[in-house]
């Protein structure tokens, strides 16, 4: 019997991000779950045109609770269980990832374009101007409301206008200030220097949310190279919408191969 996969999904998606993987993984005897962040259930459209009044108020720390519960019923409900699940988190999902590894609540940890801890930085301009705009002070917690024209830019910019545009029409949501801002806090720290279990960071050349590079940092700041390692695997020509865009199955079946070699 194989493992139970959880998989988390970043800011500005929400578990419908996550349908093609649940497929591909359940199809290769995964148990999958793909749970969605408080205000980010039901259908992307509905929740853009009608985003939850509470939104904006939505914290990291809320995220984190939410998911945690998931994630230690997925291992059977107790912290100490040794059928620990699999966790694949995408952006700030990949950051989840980290704390839940951090947390000994993961058996194996795949981050995806994952938002680093420790208030981690590159020079990369295109990551300090959608930091910036995103946990803009002066917008207090109104929500970021993404348009077809700033997910194409930002999110899906190796895609070709139409197929940007159905990536926003199927998967795109609004997201609250404050999870980015709690990134950067208290709430996103991790403790690099302690034993983990294995992690495979997957980095996307194109992508200018999370540059390829801040993930190989992020990758290689775990000290602890003898209880289960920390690995970086590049995919060249693609963008932060690496799990949606055209050629996600080389990436799912990259990992897919790895998880294999970690049982």
């Amino acid at each position: 019997m194989k493992k139970t996969i959880v998989f988390i999904h970043g800011m500005f998606q929400n578990s419908r991000s996550w349908d093609k993987w649940v497929a591909y993984f359940n199809e290769r005897g995964y148990n999958c779950i793909a749970p969605s962040w408080p205000d980010h259930e039901g259908d992307p459209a509905t929740l853009r045109a009608n985003p939850p009044a509470t939104l904006g108020d939505l914290m990291l720390e809320d995220v984190i609770s939410a998911i945690e519960q998931v994630v230690i019923s997925a291992g059977g409900g107790e912290v100490e269980v040794k059928d620990k699940p699999i966790v694949i988190g995408h952006s700030v999902g990949g950051l989840l990832t980290q704390i839940f590894v951090n947390r000994n609540l993961v058996s194996v940890g795949v981050p995806i374009c994952s938002v680093a801890p420790n208030m981690m930085m590159t020079l990369d301009w295109p990551f300090f101007k959608n930091v910036a705009a995103i946990t803009n002070p002066f917008k207090g917690d109104e929500p970021f409301k993404q348009t077809p024209e700033s997910f194409h830019e930002g999110f899906c910019n190796t895609l070709d206008e139409a197929a940007a545009r159905r990536a926003y029409d199927e998967t795109a949501t609004h997201d609250s200030r404050n999870v980015l801002r709690g990134c950067l806090g208290s709430a996103g720290q991790v403790d690099l220097d302690v034993p983990h279990s294995p992690l495979l960071f997957i980095g996307a050349e194109e992508d200018l949310i999370v540059p390829t590079e801040l993930v190989e940092k992020n990758s290689k700041a775990y000290t602890d190279d003898i209880s289960g390692g920390s690995f970086f695997r590049e995919f060249d020509n693609r963008s932060h919408y690496i799990c949606g865009e055209p050629g996600w199955e080389e990436v799912a079946a990259y990992i897919h191969n790895w998880l294999e070699s970690q049982q």
